[in-house]
């Protein structure tokens, strides 16, 4: 039986606590790196030479960034300890071959075989055609079409862009526009032929068909085909209706630019809207264009040598989460870090209509969004955290003001007709979407998922929703629907089962649903069985992908035991000695600074192709659990 020293765990969390205030900003809020692969980077690359402003000292950099991360084997991974992905190894070669290095240089001759070795450019993603086409280098006909006049289609029609993901239509409204221009830059002369190095087939004979994935008669098949009828309609389209297309969409990218610069909060929609308006004839030092560029700067980071981008920012995440973790510890809100982070956090309330008002009517608005700023897209994950850390830190009736329950109503407005919450839009989910050609990252969709729907139970447990509330009983009934047989829930937007069963078993323990129902137990049975030997827990991203063999199963990481041991401790299992084990963990690997190192992804922006290390989260999610450990068990 493991037994933990009482001393030590109050060391631990005070060393956690204090390395989590030092890295607080002076405004009051925290914010670390979004970590992911080097796609967004090298396409940073590719896209300052569609614009016509390329930075040779900033290519160098990027450069130098690339090599860093290039595997033995010559590719480069989606996420840290994976292996080489053929569209971000086509991206990273052709970024470096346009930075002016040589095709025979070591690294690309390697990069080159691992690209062949995958099969070349025409195995590639759709979004890594779309930059080569750019160039000339590939052929739009292999691409599936996106025509702008998607814009144009009554909401009420079964596909229209408000039945796409609000990051897919960021994205894809500029794209449209792309691609009715279909701009060409020309390379220059030692790299006009970067095509023949990327495809597998010989010169003049690459396949640019476009194939389901599956032979039978399928929807997948039928959007194929409509595809193929569309592009060879392309020539006969009113010049008068495109036009009128192109306008309607350069007026939408217009008026869903922040006042900031940013679009939709993600470097994709930021790099294509500006594409897009250059493309229609802005000159880069318009006010919208130059706004733009410099908010894609912001993502940027500088070190030394050294330059990759972001792909977003997590200033209101990192902070709402920092400050439920030193409420976790004890922090009273009158202590001057946890007051500053408070006030900061309602200065972000998004008091404006978004996207998300289109298909939900009633709603009033007042959620948060992820980001220091995007008010077109706030989102219910982000919403049930700050409301869930407004009541954790105690903050009086009349600090609050109207924020928390303008918040909860917005809350409560997004609750989709299956009883769960999507992220950013209400029943976003028809299935349909994600078998078009163009969908081959599988994320058209946002659909409810048991993650957030678990966080929002949580929220409203905390404040008092009983469990026969209606709203409650709704919630619960989808997470018990969408259970796996063996116990666990999938993570959307966490890596992956370990994240999804967390957050399910603290929002029912919340909400007062009997832990010790054999579904739950199930879910606690699946926690303990996939422990690992050294009493922490850990998944591989690998787990989206082949869920069978990796579901529960990597390397134990800080952030994913930290999950495991909360979700057990919700379920009441604390004198456990797998809880013990896994608290043992975390005291053994703490670091002399007070946090963990975690050079693994924990975080998920799309399953199987775009993961994220949250460099805060090896530093609240195990003070977290840390925290709710000592307050179980010091009084007994």
């Amino acid at each position: 039986m493991h037994v933990v020293a009482p001393g030590q765990l109050v060391q631990a969390i005070k060393r956690s606590q204090g390395c989590l205030v030092s890295q607080q900003h002076a405004d009051g809020y925290w914010v670390g790196e979004l970590e992911a692969n080097t796609t967004l980077t090298s396409e940073y690359i590719l896209f300052r030479h569609l614009i016509g402003q390329v930075d040779r000292d900033r290519e160098a950099k990027i450069v130098a960034y690339l090599l860093s991360e290039q595997l033995p084997d010559g590719g480069w991974a989606l996420y840290y300890g994976g292996p080489s992905d053929l569209s971000t190894t086509i991206e990273a070669y052709v970024a470096m071959r346009l930075a002016g290095v040589a095709a025979d240089a070591l690294p690309l001759r390697l990069a080159r075989k691992r690209i062949h070795a995958l099969g070349g450019l025409s195995h590639a993603r759709v979004f890594t055609k779309i930059f080569l086409a750019l160039f000339g280098q590939f052929e739009w006909r292999g691409i599936p079409v996106i025509p702008p006049e998607i814009i144009s289609l009554p909401q009420s029609f079964y596909f229209n862009i408000y039945e796409f993901s609000s990051w897919s239509r960021s994205v894809i409204i500029p794209l449209t526009v792309i691609f009715a221009k279909k701009p060409l830059y020309h390379l220059p002369p030692g790299c006009r032929h970067l095509a023949d190095e990327l495809f597998v087939e010989p010169p003049g004979s690459a396949r640019y068909s476009i194939k389901p994935r599956e032979k039978r008669l399928s929807w997948e098949l039928a959007f194929v085909l409509l595809d193929g009828i569309l592009k060879a309609s392309e020539k006969y389209t009113s010049p008068v209706l495109r036009e009128n297309a192109l306008r309607q969409c350069e007026q939408w990218i217009l008026e869903h630019q922040d006042h900031t610069g940013d679009w939709g909060g993600i470097m994709p929609a930021m790099m294509n809207s500006v594409l897009a308006l250059v493309f229609l004839g802005y000159p880069l030092d318009s006010g919208p264009v130059a706004k733009g560029l410099e908010a894609i700067e912001r993502f940027g980071i500088e070190e030394g040598e050294s330059f990759r981008l972001q792909s977003c920012v997590s200033p209101v995440w990192d902070t709402v989460l920092s400050v439920t973790a030193l409420a976790d510890s004890g922090m009273p809100r009158t202590e001057l870090p946890m007051r500053k982070a408070l006030l900061w956090l309602l200065s972000k309330q998004v008091r404006r209509d978004g996207d998300w008002s289109v298909k939900n009517r009633r709603g009033e608005p007042g959620g948060w969004s992820f980001e220091f700023n995007n008010d077109f897209y706030p989102d219910n994950d982000d919403t049930a955290a700050v409301l869930i850390a407004l009541h954790k830190a105690g903050l009086p009736d009349e600090e609050k003001g109207d924020a928390m329950q303008l918040g909860l109503r917005w809350l409560l407005s997004m609750q989709c007709d299956d009883g769960g919450w999507g992220a950013f839009d209400v029943n976003n989910n028809k299935t349909l979407i994600n078998k078009i050609p163009f969908a081959d990252l599988e994320s058209l969709l946002d659909p409810s998922t048991c993650d957030l729907t678990g966080r929002a139970l949580e929220l409203l447990g905390l404040i008092g929703f009983p469990r026969s509330h209606r709203i409650v009983e709704r919630a619960v009934r989808f997470i018990r629907q969408n259970q796996e047989p063996d116990g666990p829930w999938y993570g959307r937007w966490g890596v992956n089962y370990i994240y999804g069963t967390c957050h399910v078993l603290c929002g029912l323990h919340a909400v007062g649903e009997n832990m010790r129902q054999p579904y739950i137990r199930r879910a606690v049975q699946w926690l303990i069985d996939h422990q690992n030997a050294d009493g922490g827990w850990g998944e591989s991203c690998r787990s989206y992908e082949e869920p069978e063999a990796y579901r529960g199963v990597g390397k134990s990481t800080a952030s994913q035991t930290a999950w495991a041991l909360m979700g057990l401790m919700a379920a009441g299992i604390v004198r456990h000695s797998s809880v013990a084990r896994g608290v043992t963990f975390l005291l053994r690997t703490q670091n002399a600074p007070g946090t963990w190192n975690e050079p693994e992804f924990t975080g998920t922006g799309f399953p199987k192709y775009f993961f994220i290390k949250y460099h805060m989260y090896q530093h609240y999610f195990p003070l977290m659990a840390l925290a709710r450990y000592y307050s179980l068990t010091r009084d007994s």
